[in-house]
Parts: structure tokens; sequence; C-alpha cells
């Protein structure tokens, strides 16, 4: 099935062709600096870095991408870690890079913790606002109707702006200014007619299953791999102290960012990049674990 992604979406990157599928991955600052691949959450793309990258790629090498089903990558499957965590590790091979940190926001420190887990290339693990599993997520009670395919199409093709916009709410402080985020709020729109609509249930449904089985917490003690969560006070969907508890007791370290909900990387840039900085300077990794 031919993506959208393209009717709705401008390139600011190039098309890199991976495993047969052409990946949509923007890269910013020197070739030799070190890399730091940067993964979107839900509704997402490589905008929801824009106004990180600039804070970063003065020395590190900033690669974005958009993951498969989304933004100008777009797709119908793969949505799951094995399906993003295998294209990633093959487009790190693709671009030869290594000592890589990766950073997932949100559903996308799952494909963050995927290629961890399949790609020697991954040096440090960077968590931002996700919570281990789903046991404790705060969603609006008719967010299980999404997972519905009619109804997720029709809410795909013809949900206005102002709808999406009241529902993108729930990723930010309850304070923070819509209108003045970066990326444009218009741009978060065009980001939500170009994911696939068939995203709805294996974000929502499926991944609730699969992190059940093997919580993110569990994942990052057998990696064993250098690891920062930053979480902000203000998120409404995952309780600061219960995934810093969590986080914590498999050797993570954590910070807290005291006026961000769930979306440092947009509504606070400047703190976020700072604890990155200072993570990158000095990482440690947890002992391994036995289970």
């Amino acid at each position: 099935m031919a993506s959208t992604a393209l009717k709705s979406r401008a390139r600011i990157g190039e098309l890199i062709t991976v495993q047969g599928r052409p990946i949509h991955v923007r890269q910013d600052g020197p070739t030799d600096g070190k890399p730091v691949l940067l993964l979107h959450g839900f509704e997402g793309s490589v905008h929801w870095w824009d106004g990180v990258t600039p804070l970063l790629a003065d020395t590190y090498r900033v690669i974005r991408v958009d993951l498969l089903g989304f933004g100008c990558t777009g797709g119908d499957y793969g949505f799951d870690q094995e399906g993003q965590g295998s294209m990633l590790a093959a487009l790190l091979t693709e671009l030869g890079v290594a000592n890589v940190a990766v950073v997932g926001h949100s559903w996308g420190a799952d494909a963050a913790l995927a290629v961890a887990a399949r790609s020697p290339r991954i040096s440090e693990i960077v968590v931002l606002d996700q919570a281990p599993d789903l046991s404790y997520l705060n969603v609006p009670a008719a967010t299980p109707l999404l997972t519905l395919g009619p109804i997720a199409r029709v809410l795909q093709r013809f949900a206005p702006e102002s709808i999406v916009r009241q529902a993108l709410r729930a990723g930010f402080a309850p304070k923070f200014d819509l209108t003045r985020a970066t990326p444009p709020v218009h741009q978060m729109f065009l980001d939500h007619q170009a994911m696939s609509w068939r995203a709805y249930r294996a974000v929502s449904t499926d991944r609730r299953k699969d992190l059940a089985a093997n919580p993110l917490d569990r994942q990052i003690r057998r990696l064993a791999l250098p690891t920062l969560v930053i979480h902000g006070r203000l998120d409404g969907m995952y309780d600061w102290a219960v995934t810093r508890d969590r986080y914590t007791a498999a050797g993570a370290r954590f910070e807290l960012i005291d006026t961000a909900g769930h979306s440092p990387n947009v509504e606070t840039p400047a703190a976020f990049t700072a604890h990155l900085r200072d993570f990158l300077a000095a990482p440690a990794a947890p002992s391994p674990a036995n289970d």
C-alpha cells in the first residue's frame, strides 16, 4: 500500500533505502562528531527535535529518523520493537557510524532500546518521558476507540486541526503555550496526518501487551549500557516518581525537569540538552542483570 506521508509532509532530509524501504533521515553537525540518534514519539516526526538539534549540532553528529509508519518514511507495518529495531540497526550500518547515543521520546523509547539490543553500534541510551510499561498510563477514556480500524481511518483522514490540537495537549504541561512551540503546532498536525492509521492499534493495544511481558526497565537492566532517563515533573501521562523508582532500580540515572510535561524536547529544549550533554560527558553503566 502506498504511503500517504509525502502528500502531507515535505522532506527536510534524505531518503535512505534500508531493508528495501525508503527511510527519511536528517543529519546535522560535524560528520566526525559523536553520533546522537534522535527518535520521535507517537504521532511525531523528525520535526519534534527541531528545537534540540541546533543546541547539539555544534559538536555532535545529530541523526534524526522518521520511524516506520510516520513522517516521510511512512508505511503500514513494522511498528513494534522488532520492526523498528531491525530497521534502525540496518540504518546505522548503512551510515557507518559507531559509538552512537540513542535518544527515544515517549513511544520512541521502545525503538531506542530495540536498536540497542540489536546493534553493537549503540553506546548509550536516553529515555525521555516514557514509563517502563503502560500499567499506569493516564489517557482519555475514549482512547481505546482509536484502536478500531474504521474509527482510526476516519479520524486520520478527516479530523480537523482544531481537534488534533486539543488531543495534543496531553503531551505538554498544562500551561505550555502551544502557539510558541518548536515545531509549530501546524507541523504537529501534518505529522498526525502523515502517520499510518494502523499504528493506533499497534501502539495502544499490542504495545501494552508487549511491555507487560517485557517492560523497558527490564530491558535496560539486561542491556547494561549507560542509561539516562529524563522526565518532566508536569507529565500528566505518567507519574514521574513511580517512573524514577523503577528505572533507578534498573541502574539508570534519572533527571527531572520541573517545568516540563511529557515533551521536554519541545517544551524545554535547553534544559533537556543540558542534561543530555552532562550525561554524555561521563556516562556510567549499570551492573548486568541475571534475569
